[in-house]
């Protein structure tokens, strides 16, 4: 059974009430995010917050972002609003409970991110908030990409964390929203591992040549990697 809390260094996720619980490829998806050098006063959006999770790891290192969460289940809601009202950065982070396909936005976007339904056409829970947070119940692919390509800025950027397994039917569905990839890091459970997730970031632009790389979580000895270490150390308590 997973932890009803997991603490990080400057905040607290609790998560009894989501479906999605804090994963380590999220925080790595979170904290690799974070890392990119963003210019200050960013508006930012974060689709299918969950927890808050992301938003958290975003807010702690860019000081002048303003971060709106967005978030259809009422459960995951409420929870997103009572980690980010424990937080430091609880006045430049927004919580609002809507469907993003139909909630109308005051503004365009610097930075969208999300960590979306990963398993679309595959059996299905019986769960309902389960369905909508793991199948796409609620919202697939394809509706992803229009609502980024409609609130995103002419030069501002996505972030995504998908399954590898979807790659090629990922590059697909940007393309046909016109929306292009600029980067593309595969990610292992360990160096022993295939690759089972895919970090990608991408813009309206084509103009920037696209990237690939790797990051492996664990090495062959299942210990945190260099890389990853890097990464989190300002996250984890154990780093």
């Amino acid at each position: 059974m997973a932890n009803s809390f997991f603490r990080f260094k400057q905040f607290i996720i609790h998560q009894d009430r989501c479906a999605m619980k804090v994963t380590t490829d999220g925080c790595l998806f979170g904290a690799m995010i974070a890392s990119k050098p963003f210019k200050e006063k960013r508006a930012v959006l974060d689709i299918g917050g969950g927890t808050g999770l992301l938003s958290l790891m975003f807010a702690q290192k860019h000081a002048g972002s303003f971060i709106d969460v967005i978030e259809i289940d009422a459960h995951a809601f409420e929870q997103a609003k009572e980690n980010i009202g424990l937080s430091d950065w609880k006045v430049r982070v927004q919580v609002i409970h809507a469907d993003v396909k139909e909630y109308k936005f005051s503004k365009k976007y610097d930075l969208i991110f999300s960590n979306p339904p990963f398993y679309e056409n595959e059996i299905k829970s019986t769960i309902h908030k389960k369905n909508i947070a793991h199948h796409g119940a609620g919202l697939v692919f394809e509706d992803l990409c229009r609502v980024i390509k409609k609130n995103l800025k002419s030069d501002g950027k996505f972030y995504l964390l998908l399954p590898f397994k979807r790659e090629k039917y990922v590059e697909k569905a940007l393309k046909e929203n016109q929306l292009f990839m600029h980067e593309k890091i595969r990610v292992r459970q360990s160096t022993k591992h295939a690759y089972f997730r895919m970090i990608i970031s991408g813009g309206h632009s084509g103009s920037v040549p696209e990237k690939a790389s790797e990051i492996s979580i664990c090495n062959n000895q299942m210990q945190y990697t260099e890389e990853f270490i890097a990464l989190l150390k300002d996250y984890y308590l154990s780093l």
